[in-house]
């Protein structure tokens, strides 16, 4: 793939995919296509029963080919729109064709729960020739899945009516949020005296800034903001859960974690097991936050203070300097990885330019039809933003190793996305901490490797608690914006363990994550990749390069099988007891107990 080209871009080509954006005569016609294809399937679905010998099982073959063609085709149209959205909020016609897509996914939907209630009225002797023949042997897993899954749903009518009604009522609040967010804007005065209002990618960009007293004069009007739009964003946070709630108990399940937990592929205990370690652990990171008050000089942390960087030495990093440390140290632990790094910045596939109308936040979106990726950011210089540039490379290096497979094997949960991303980004912290000049550097660039640690074990528990609280009260009624502020309030004061003096009770507003319709309880895979990541990263430490291809082989497998089924494979570990969470663990302890002997003094 050759090596990386400069000057680097920081504007990414959507060009190359659909020419002409959201007025693409292109797209237009390739979703009236997939349009046509969804409709014929229907119609061919219809009057299909479940196959009564093995022999007429082959008859779903052209079916199944048609299913992924589908997924495939949805995922290319569906990644480029959000990109137009992303990068231009004020892009009405990719709005527009934004929930067009939203009512083409529902029509999906229906073909796929027409198709797993032939599964789920297989035979049982048939449906185990089934699998074992050539033509889906290789997604026996995800079959067993869907009809499993059609085993514990409604009625397909009920299911089909259910997506029907989401397209303008689930999915329909979720883009209401994102209207929310376009108006909101954030007033800023410049060094220069000149007050401009800040969108607010820009805004938490500079959140994270290290003077704190810019800090201190723009998180009160960050909080504000999100305070002024309150009401609507809590109206629609409990249109969501309604929405959820109600399908959930028409389906008879009782517990709101059911479905995350499916989506993810693991169970209830692995995450219990997960929580319990980390809650052991927290008074070691409470001592942290501590130390990091004392060097900021201040009695106890805010909540602008928990992210913002310690010392000079995290200064600013060129986007093209940025460019070149991850390719050189993605190199050092896997040459293939340096190179699809290169390719993707060569590619123009990242989108990273400072500037107003784009949506907070980062992504990355695969277009599994084309086989590329797009990566979406705010590059503002700081190492923070270089950690999250490796963090999505690794995103779309995951995608990239997934390829090759059938397209139903390329759907793994968003626990193990988050597993290689949080591995890109600690290959690149662990070079920048190792190669630093001076003790102060060393300093710096450690408590930003903690930082993540921190916002996994605290910021990531305090939503988990928020939104597990929040939907056990919803089941009673809608809670206001107020009742909303004093659940987050105590669901950060609790995940920190009280450490901070200052919180940010409209969290729950100015978080897109809670809005997403399609990752219900977007927030316990993220501290899971996080520490699952951190485990493998200890076995590729010890064994360097040559643990490269066991990697990719991991990650390859992760559509096709449970997280705990992927632990016992490939690291031969039982993630339901404690021993793989203590020892990830403890590589994030050293951490903590080397950055308090640095900081004694």
């Amino acid at each position: 793939m050759g090596q990386l080209q400069t000057p680097v871009s920081t504007v990414w080509d959507l060009e190359s995919i659909f020419p002409g954006g959201s007025s693409s005569e292109q797209l237009k016609t390739y979703i009236a296509q997939l349009e046509q294809d969804i409709t014929a399937l229907d119609t061919q679905l219809a009057d299909a029963s479940a196959p009564a010998t093995v022999e007429e099982t082959a008859a779903y073959d052209e079916v199944i080919g048609s299913l992924q063609s589908m997924v495939a085709r949805l995922s290319e149209s569906g990644a480029f729109v959000e990109c137009l959205t992303a990068q231009n909020q004020h892009d009405k016609k990719a709005i527009q064709l934004e929930s067009k897509l939203h009512g083409m996914n529902a029509k999906y939907e229906n073909l796929t729960t027409r198709f797993q209630s032939i599964l789920r009225l297989t035979d049982d002797q048939v449906w185990e020739k089934w699998l074992e023949r050539e033509a889906v042997a290789s997604i026996a897993f995800v079959l067993n899945e869907k009809r499993q899954e059609a085993r514990e749903r409604l009625a397909p009518e009920l299911e089909s009516l259910a997506a029907d009604l989401a397209v303008d009522g689930y999915h329909g609040w979720s883009q209401h949020y994102d209207t929310i967010v376009a108006k909101v804007t954030i007033p800023f005065t410049e060094k220069d005296g000149q007050t401009k209002e800040l969108s607010v990618g820009q805004a938490a960009n500079k959140l994270d800034d290290p003077d704190r007293a810019l800090r201190e004069e723009l998180f009160p009007k960050w909080e504000r903001a999100w305070g002024e739009v309150a009401d609507y964003a809590a109206d629609t946070l409990n249109r969501l859960a309604g929405f959820r709630l109600k399908l959930y108990e028409k389906r008879g399940w009782e517990d709101v974690l059911k479905e995350p937990l499916a989506i993810n592929r693991m169970s209830r205990a692995t995450l219990d097991m997960m929580w319990e370690v980390i809650i052991k652990h927290k008074p070691l990171f409470v001592q942290y936050l501590e130390r990091k008050a004392k060097l900021l000089g201040v009695e106890k942390l805010n909540w602008a203070d928990v992210d913002a960087p310690i010392g000079e030495a995290t200064g600013k990093v060129a986007y093209e300097d940025a460019a070149k440390e991850i390719v050189e140290q993605f190199h050092k632990f896997n040459p293939k990885m340096a190179d699809f790094a290169a390719y993707a910045f060569n590619k123009r596939w990242i989108e990273a330019e400072d500037r107003p109308g784009k949506r907070p936040g980062g992504f990355c979106t695969s277009l599994q039809d084309s086989k590329q990726t797009r990566i979406f950011m705010t590059y503002g210089g700081t190492i923070s933003n270089l950690s999250t540039l490796a963090h999505e490379l690794g995103h779309a290096y995951h995608q990239h190793v997934m390829n090759d497979e059938e397209i139903f094997n390329q759907n793994y949960g968003m626990n193990v996305a988050e597993t290689a991303s949080t591995f890109a980004e600690m290959i690149v912290s662990d070079a920048l901490m190792q190669n630093a000049s001076s003790k102060e550097e060393k300093i710096a660039l450690l408590a930003d490797k903690i930082q993540r640690g921190v916002a996994f074990f605290m910021n990531i528990h305090a939503r988990f608690l928020f939104e597990t609280r929040f939907y056990e009260q919803r089941k009673s009624g809608m809670l206001d914006a107020e009742q909303l502020c004093n659940l987050m309030k105590e669901a950060q004061e609790e995940a920190f363990c009280g450490a901070l003096d200052v919180y940010h009770p409209h969290f729950w507003a100015s978080k897109l994550h809670f809005y997403i319709t399609g990752y219900p309880f977007y927030n316990f895979p993220y501290t899971f990749g996080y520490m699952f990541s951190t485990g493998i990263y200890a076995l590729a430490v010890k064994e360097g390069q040559g643990f490269a291809d066991k990697y990719d082989a991991l990650l390859q497998d992760t559509g096709k099988m449970s997280v705990e089924e992927l632990a016992s494979k490939h690291l031969n570990v039982d993630l339901t007891q404690p021993d793989f969470w203590e020892g990830a663990m403890a590589l994030v302890v050293d951490d903590v107990k080397q950055f308090l002997e640095l900081t004694a003094e």
